[in-house]
C-alpha cells in the first residue's frame, strides 16, 4: 500500500539535496542505502568518470518471485538542471510544493526517484509475485543524457522500462519522442577596422543574421521543429568580426525530415558565407535517436492498465517534443516509454508538484510491478 505520509518525507529529503549536473552523490548514497535495505543488489558505472562527474549512474536489481515474468526496467534520474542549494520549500494547505521562487523545486527529476522508490517499497511490503525489477538511476540527464548516453548496457538484462520522468498529466504516458540532432556553425570572415577601412572586412556576424534569416525555423510541421539559440562572436564595436559561433538545434519523429531540416540549415550557412567572401564550417551531431509505441503494444498497454488501476479516469497516450533517458534506453534495445508525475514549469522558478499527483504516480510504478508479475515474459 502506497504511503502518503512516506511519499511526502521521501520527496522533500530528496529535494533539500542539492544535485545539479555532476554533483549527484548525496541522491545516489540515500537511494542505493535504501534499496539495499529492500534487498536490491546495488552498484555505481563509470559513467561518472567519463564525464567528470562525482558519482556513476546507480544500478540495481532485485530478483523477482515470478520466474516466467518479464524483466522490468524503472528509470529516473538523480541530477536537476539547476542548484538548488538556496531553495526554500513552501507546502501550500492544497498538498502543492513549491519552492520560494528563488530557485527551482527539483521536482524533475526528484519526483519520479520518489515514486519509484515508494512503489518499489510497497510491492515488497505487500508480497505479490513480482518481477525481476532492474532500476537506472542515472546522472547527468539534463545536460545532454550523458548518464544514459555512458550507461554500461552490458550489466543490465531488462528488455522494457519506464522512465519517470514525464509532467502533467499524472499518468500520462509518453509513447513517442523525436530524434534530436544539435547544429554548430562557426562563420568566419575578414576583420578590419570598422571606422577606417570598413570595405575591407567582411562581417562574420552579417553573414550568420542572412543565414538564419534564410533557413526555416520554428514549427516546421506537425512532426519537426528546428531553433538557432545561441549566437557568439564579436570583440569590439570598431571591428569587422572575423568569427562568429552559432548554435542550434533540430528536432523530428521522421529521421528523412530531420536530414532535410539539417541539410537546410546547413546550406544557409554555407550559401551565406560564399556569397559574402566569407566561409562556414558547420558541424551536425545527432544527441540522441526518436522512439515511438502505439496503444497496442504491451508495454503501452501495461501502463495504461497500471494507471487506470492507480485511480486516473482517462489515461492519456501521447508523443512528446523532448528527449529523454528513454530515447537513449529504446537506442540500446531496452523498449521505453515516459511515465507523467504531475509537475509542472518544468525548469523554471514557479515549478511545483502536487503531493496528490506524486502519491499516484507512486501507485502507477506499484501497479506496472503488480502486472509484470502476473505476465510471462
Amino acid at each position: 500500500m502506497i504511503d502518503q505520509w512516506r511519499v511526502r518525507e521521501t520527496f522533500l529529503r530528496l529535494l533539500r539535496m542539492n544535485t545539479p549536473s555532476g554533483q549527484e552523490g548525496p541522491v545516489a548514497d540515500f537511494l542505493e542505502a535504501e534499496l539495499r535495505a529492500l534487498g536490491f543488489e546495488t552498484w555505481r558505472d563509470g559513467a561518472g568518470k567519463a564525464i567528470g562527474g562525482e558519482t556513476g549512474n546507480l544500478l540495481a536489481r532485485r530478483p523477482g518471485s515470478a520466474p516466467e515474468a518479464p524483466t522490468v526496467l524503472l528509470n529516473a534520474h538523480m541530477d536537476t538542471v539547476a542548484p538548488t542549494e538556496a531553495l526554500e520549500i513552501v507546502e501550500e494547505p492544497d498538498g502543492v510544493i513549491r519552492s520560494s521562487g528563488t530557485t527551482i523545486l527539483g521536482a524533475d527529476d526528484k519526483a519520479g526517484l520518489t515514486a519509484i522508490l515508494e512503489g518499489v517499497r510497497a510491492a515488497v511490503a505487500e508480497g505479490f509475485p513480482m518481477p525481476t525489477v532492474e532500476i537506472a538511476f542515472t546522472i547527468a540527464e539534463e545536460t545532454g543524457l550523458r548518464g544514459a548516453r555512458h550507461l554500461d548496457y552490458s550489466s543490465l538484462t531488462a528488455t522494457q522500462g519506464y522512465a519517470f520522468d514525464g509532467g502533467k498529466p499524472v499518468g500520462g504516458i509518453v509513447v513517442a519522442a523525436p530524434s534530436q540532432d544539435n547544429v554548430t556553425a562557426v562563420v568566419h570572415g575578414v576583420a578590419a577596422h570598422a571606422g577606417a577601412a570598413p570595405e575591407k572586412g567582411v562581417s562574420a556576424i552579417r553573414i550568420a543574421a542572412e543565414a538564419i534569416s534564410r533557413m526555416p525555423l520554428g514549427r516546421i510541421d506537425a512532426e519537426t521543429t528546428a531553433n538557432i539559440g545561441v549566437i557568439q562572436g564579436g570583440h569590439a564595436t570598431n571591428i569587422v568580426p572575423d568569427r562568429v559561433e552559432c548554435r542550434g538545434e533540430a528536432r523530428s519523429h521522421d529521421d528523412e525530415k530531420l536530414t532535410r531540416q539539417t541539410r537546410a540549415m546547413t546550406d544557409a550557412f554555407n550559401e551565406a558565407a560564399a556569397a559574402a567572401g566569407g566561409r562556414a564550417e558547420v558541424r551536425v551531431e545527432r544527441v540522441y535517436s526518436h522512439f515511438g509505441f502505439t496503444e497496442n503494444d504491451p508495454l503501452v498497454r501495461r501502463a495504461v492498465s497500471a494507471a487506470s488501476r492507480a485511480g486516473i479516469a482517462e489515461v492519456v497516450t501521447r508523443p512528446g517534443g523532448g528527449g529523454s533517458d528513454a530515447n537513449i534506453f529504446n537506442t540500446h534495445g531496452i523498449a521505453t516509454v515516459v511515465v507523467g508525475l504531475g509537475y509542472d514549469n518544468v525548469h523554471a522558478n514557479n515549478e511545483y508538484m502536487s503531493l496528490a499527483d506524486l502519491t499516484t504516480a507512486a501507485r502507477v510504478a506499484l501497479e506496472i510491478l503488480r502486472l509484470a508479475g502476473a505476465e510471462r515474459a
